[in-house]
């Protein structure tokens, strides 16, 4: 297929496992590629390195070899820091790459096109799920992350989650103990760089502001 989208691997670890490379090399959306071929025109082109196999230093020389190419970290365990350093380094997004391979191919998809990475295929489960899981962040912690990234209040999270401000508070406190970082930006910053998109308004709306809303319409 001529309008592939490009896969180079770099540094692909031992341990990966046959089914991989064959899951990613029978999509027909892809086409895995050497190096001598990263710098020529045509699909996008997008590089799969694996930390830390490789480090930022290896990515920050990619993304100068490379500019047009979009770079796809997979990491095993990594905090907000280390997601800080790929990202100044070069590297546009993140996924966990103990994922099963076809979450990966996704992944590579959905950053070729431009999208969201988990909008890159609706029926697979989504990559920034494994991702925030490699971090060690529960499935609420991650839903609180995304409740910060929109900018919503520790008093806004607690109303629209139907629990305790102090239950939001924790949550802070763990998310900051495992990514190692204190300040809201830094945790705004790693939502977007794993791919957790923020909260939007619409769909966090009260549940009992819904219901009133939905009693005035209804006639007597």
């Amino acid at each position: 297929m001529s309008d592939a989208v490009k896969v180079l691997m770099i540094n692909e670890p031992s341990d990966l496992g046959a089914a991989f490379r064959a899951t990613l090399e029978h999509d027909p959306a892809l086409r895995t590629i050497g190096e001598e071929e990263l710098a020529e025109p045509g699909a996008a082109c997008v590089v799969l390195a694996f930390a830390p196999e490789v480090g930022p230093a290896a990515v920050a020389a990619l993304r100068e070899r490379a500019p047009q190419a979009r770079i796809l970290v997979a990491f095993q365990a990594a905090d907000a820091a280390e997601i800080g350093r790929f990202a100044a380094s070069g590297a546009d997004a993140f996924v966990a790459r103990c994922a099963p391979a076809r979450e990966i191919c996704a992944a590579i998809l959905a950053l070729a096109r431009g999208l969201p990475l988990h909008e890159g295929d609706a029926e697979a489960p989504a990559p920034e799920t494994m991702a925030a899981e490699s971090l060690g962040l529960t499935p609420r912690e991650a839903e609180v992350l995304r409740f910060l990234s929109a900018g919503f209040s520790n008093k806004e999270v607690a109303r629209r989650l139907t629990v305790s401000v102090r239950t939001v508070e924790t949550h802070r406190l763990n998310l900051r103990r495992k990514t190692k970082t204190g300040r809201l930006k830094d945790l705004v910053q790693l939502a977007r760089q794993i791919g957790l998109a923020p909260v939007l308004d619409s769909e966090a709306r009260p549940l009992r502001r819904i219901a009133h809303e939905a009693h005035r319409v209804v006639p007597h």
